[in-house]
């Protein structure tokens, strides 16, 4: 974030990566939508775009190229964002994202930190996008699966932020490839409380838990329960494939949002106004935590 005077500030943030659905223009959907998270997390206004592209051209051709940049676009013309142009290279791995330009008020923005003790923790889009676009390179999922997952990813959180903005919260950060796990974290390591989650109450992806406890998890998703797992505490009726979607690695997730108290009834009214996904009241955050991040059934 930048600031250009008392009441405006820049946001930049960049993400790309390679495919996680084979649809070439459902793929640029999503890497958009995930593009523009981190600012709406902030609780800013995106206003243009650049778009950054790795490209097998001899391999792919000009229409595949051509699906993926106007997913993109779709996605930027829905949050009211002008695309102004981009970057592009020759690669053997296709890889779409972009770099965005967002406004916020420099003394109004939402950090990542900043949750207190008492506050009541939201989450905005269900879990398990990692699962599920695993299970799809299998063909292990029927299509009308495949299809919910990718709706969900290429889903703004543009609804959200402008409804946690509308009510005033305390943080928010949203939910992408260190999973829920990794980005509770990091929203408490720094602040001296911990934060405790009920299971029952995280909203998933249909098809979820049985893919899960079927054998197939992404490696990334494991690597996130093992790290981050270190400063978490899991009750013991939380089982191992329940573990692992708390550490899911997420593409495009919704935001995780820290409420005050006297102000969650207005919050999940103003996000279930506003067509967000989910209004879901997952934990709460505590002072003085045996542990800083705490997974109960």
């Amino acid at each position: 974030m930048y600031r250009l005077s008392d009441d405006l500030a820049i946001v930049e943030t960049l993400d790309f990566f390679s495919p996680v659905v084979d649809d070439p223009f459902q793929f640029g959907r999503v890497a958009a939508a995930n593009a523009f998270s981190d600012v709406y997390a902030m609780g800013g206004r995106p206003i243009f775009c650049l778009n950054i592209l790795c490209f097998p051209i001899k391999t792919l051709g000009h229409e595949v190229l051509g699906q993926i940049l106007a997913g993109g676009d779709d996605v930027a013309k829905e949050a009211g964002v002008l695309v102004l142009g981009g970057h592009s290279v020759d690669d053997e791995e296709p890889k779409y994202g972009m770099v965005v330009t967002g406004l916020v008020h420099p003394d109004r923005h939402v950090k990542n930190t900043g949750a207190k003790p008492g506050d009541v923790l939201f989450l905005t889009k269900p879990l398990g996008s990692g699962i599920l676009t695993t299970a799809v390179k299998k063909g292990a999922i029927p299509a009308e699966t495949e299809a919910r997952v990718v709706e969900v990813m290429s889903t703004l959180n543009r609804a959200a932020a402008e409804a946690m903005m509308e009510v005033g919260v305390h943080a928010c950060t949203d939910v992408t490839g260190f999973g829920l796990l990794g980005h509770l974290h990091g929203m408490v390591k720094a602040t001296g409380i911990g934060v405790t989650v009920s299971h029952g109450a995280l909203p998933f992806i249909e098809g979820t838990h049985e893919v899960v406890d079927g054998g197939i998890c992404p490696g990334g998703t494991k690597r996130n329960l093992e790290f981050f797992g270190q400063w978490a505490s899991f009750d013991d009726s939380v089982a191992e494939a329940r573990r692992l979607e708390v550490a899911d690695a997420q593409t495009s997730g919704g935001l995780l949002i820290a409420c005050p108290a006297d102000r969650a009834d207005a919050l999940e009214d103003a996000l279930q106004s506003a067509g967000a996904l989910a209004a879901a009241r997952i934990g709460h955050f505590a002072e003085d935590p045996e542990s800083l991040v705490r997974i109960t059934s």
